[in-house]
């Protein structure tokens, strides 16, 4: 009797994770047309977004095969969401919620979120390249040591809710 309980719990196991991959929650992987980026302030600005922050602030993300995989695509597919709803840099001409906040974000290390930054290495800024991004997302959206001028975006965001980016 106590031989066979590993493989029962294995068993059970495989079948709740055959069971997850039914949820249709977290395939929902669509990119919505790249309407209206924002002014960039340098090409270089616009290159290190891309590379740190597109894939979860943008119509542009690229979906890697794990995001295909429930439980994790759940969380990725949540991730994406909650991000192009707070900064999307493909809809600069709708309102931005926490655009004015990205920069403090990037200063901080909060952004990129430190386990996105596992599976994509490229993602990882140098000092010197965080600050680049952050005065240049200050200057776009407000916001910031860096300065920058609070734009139409960075001015209709709703007010801080202590939710991180």
């Amino acid at each position: 009797m106590l031989k066979k309980w590993p493989a029962r719990v294995a068993v059970g196991l495989a079948a709740v994770f055959v069971l997850m991959q039914l949820v249709p929650y977290g395939r929902d992987h669509t990119n919505p047309p790249a309407r209206v980026e924002p002014a960039w302030p340098s090409p270089a600005v616009r290159a290190l977004a891309v590379r740190a922050c597109f894939d979860c602030h943008s119509n542009q993300t690229v979906w890697p095969w794990y995001s295909h995989v429930a439980p994790i695509s759940w969380l990725v597919q949540r991730d994406t969401d909650e991000g192009r709803s707070k900064l999307n840099f493909s809809e600069s001409n709708r309102p931005q919620r926490k655009a004015d906040e990205a920069a403090d974000e990037v200063r901080e290390g909060g952004m990129p979120l430190w386990f996105y930054k596992i599976p994509h290495p490229s993602a990882g800024l140098s000092p010197a390249e965080s600050t680049q991004l952050a005065d240049g997302l200050a200057a776009m959206f407000g916001g910031g040591e860096g300065g920058g001028e609070a734009g139409e975006a960075g001015e209709a965001g709703e007010g801080g809710d202590g939710d991180r980016d």
